[in-house]
């Protein structure tokens, strides 16, 4: 009797479901995984296009980039010149993983794996996750964001509230808490502001606004009606969040477009631990896929087509191109991080001396499911990479790292992957991955409410590189439109 839960190439849901529950299974009891509950829902192609230009949110409010990314990627996508991903996944509980109707059954079951089981359990599990993201009110802020945006539309028109979006996502990257959760009021001062906020509404009231969707609040009227519009409370410098800093101080912006830019920068902080953690959570995803599908062809569950297919696409997947070939691009985050966790998994069940003299806590243990799964929990791409990159790997990926001088006419070899070299490359690559270097340390320095209102910003430069000239004045002439008054922006050496 056949054990296969599927045989043909063609997919139906109770083939799905067989091998949802067999992957569930292993995932659970071999690999004991911890994850969200699962929301698995199989879309088509139109769909998951739409879903590219919405940032990948189930649910979103509508912009006008977000239509000019879908035409861009329909019309690559139907003259041939990129492919749809294989999936998507979303940060939330229920943790929803988005199938392309047009996979194969043997795709189908690899994306849930990868998708259901690898990222959701680094989402869920994960300290930048856990800290800064909460899976189980994201679906309702997206409902709610996505209704308060609709009702401004029909009170303001869309032209003031994409003016305004537009300026909030061009902020995007500095509308976010980096190192600590945004300060809280006190209690006596929420407690007024309801009794202020309660006396408005009992004071403005319209009938009109009965036909707003549940749920969403009236925006105010004018920029001093609403007691929200408090901009002159203390102030702190220097600001590293920009975003907020113009939603709570800026003396000319509304209640709603405060709002505006607080949905903005509440996005921007849900994503905010992806960009630290792509090499951990597409190897994590990687990884799992890889144990489980090879976990049910040696069970028999899946047949040698079966495998085959499934090992072509995860080999394209983890190629890395080397630094010569033309379809090289950089560091391929999947090889990375697929290639770090079978190696732990080898050190700690067939580890080398050298191993041994590398990584003393784990090497040997034969516990690679527990050490996996503490640095999942526990790192962060920058610092997986300093603590647990072997010098075996570098000789795999020939790494080396080049020295480049603005004034010398050459590159220079400054380490390779020798005795010599493993520590230095291993500490280069890291800081390839610290989010504090890729981009600009732009915070707001000072701000005068009571004079002439110039809100000064600093850009400490890292390695003395200053802003694009031009890119620098079109995000500068969004942030006086938010905060209404002349900007100004100073750059000195981070050193």
């Amino acid at each position: 009797m056949s054990h296969l839960l599927f045989s043909e190439a063609e997919w139906d849901f109770p083939a799905l479901d067989r091998a949802f529950k067999a992957i569930e299974h292993i995932a659970l009891n071999d690999l004991k995984l911890d994850i969200y509950p699962n929301q698995i829902e199989v879309i088509s192609s139109e769909q998951m296009l739409d879903a590219y230009s919405s940032l990948a949110m189930p649910l979103m409010y509508n912009h006008w980039s977000f239509g000019k990314l879908f035409a861009r990627e329909e019309a690559m996508y139907r003259a041939g010149y990129s492919a749809l991903a294989y999936e998507i996944v979303i940060n939330s509980s229920p943790c929803i993983s988005y199938l392309l109707e047009e996979n194969t059954m043997t795709m189908q079951a690899l994306v849930m794996a990868h998708a259901a089981f690898g990222h959701n359990h680094f989402f869920k599990n994960n300290y930048l996750f856990r800290q800064w993201t909460n899976a189980e009110g994201i679906l309702d802020y997206l409902a709610f964001a996505k209704k308060y945006v609709a009702a401004c539309e029909e009170k303001y028109g869309r032209d003031e509230v994409e003016a305004i979006l537009d300026s909030a996502h061009a902020l995007m990257d500095q509308g976010v808490f980096r190192y600590r959760r945004p300060p809280r009021p006190s209690r006596e001062r929420t407690l007024e502001k309801m009794r202020a906020r309660a006396q408005y509404e009992e004071e403005s009231y319209n009938e009109l606004w009965r036909t707003l969707p549940a749920g969403v609040e009236p925006p105010a009227t004018t920029p001093t009606d609403d007691p929200e519009d408090d901009y002159s409370g203390d102030m702190k410098f220097p600001e590293e969040n920009i975003l907020y800093f113009l939603e709570k101080h800026s003396p000319s912006l509304r209640a709603w477009q405060r709002e505006t830019l607080r949905i903005v920068r509440n996005l921007a902080q849900y994503f905010y631990p992806q960009k630290q953690t792509k090499v951990m959570n597409e190897g994590c995803a990687s990884f799992v896929h890889h144990a489980i599908m090879n976990i049910l062809y040696d069970r028999g569950m899946i047949n040698e087509g079966s495998l085959l297919e499934f090992m072509h696409s995860h080999t394209s997947v983890v190629f890395q191109p080397e630094f010569d070939d033309k379809r090289y691009y950089g560091i391929n985050p999947y090889a990375l991080g697929f290639g770090m966790m079978t190696d732990i998994k080898r050190i700690a069940t067939e580890p080398t001396d050298e191993d041994r003299d590398w990584f003393p806590a784990f090497a040997g243990n034969g516990d690679w499911v527990g050490v996996l799964k503490d640095a999942w929990a526990n790192y962060r791409d920058e610092s997986f990479i300093e603590q647990f990159l072997s010098p075996k790997l570098m000789r795999d990926f020939r790494f080396f790292s080049l020295f480049d001088k603005a004034d010398d006419g050459a590159y220079k070899v400054s380490a390779i992957h020798n005795e010599t070299g493993y520590r230095r490359v291993r500490q280069l690559l890291a800081r390839q991955y610290d989010v504090s270097l890729n981009e600009p340390n732009i915070q707001v320095k000072s701000a005068d409410l009571k004079g002439n209102r110039r809100l000064i910003l600093e850009h400490k430069m890292h390695r003395s590189v200053p802003l694009d000239g031009k890119t620098r004045e079109l995000v500068l002439a969004h942030v006086e439109r938010l905060w209404g008054h002349d900007v100004g922006l100073s750059e000195t050496d981070a050193n």
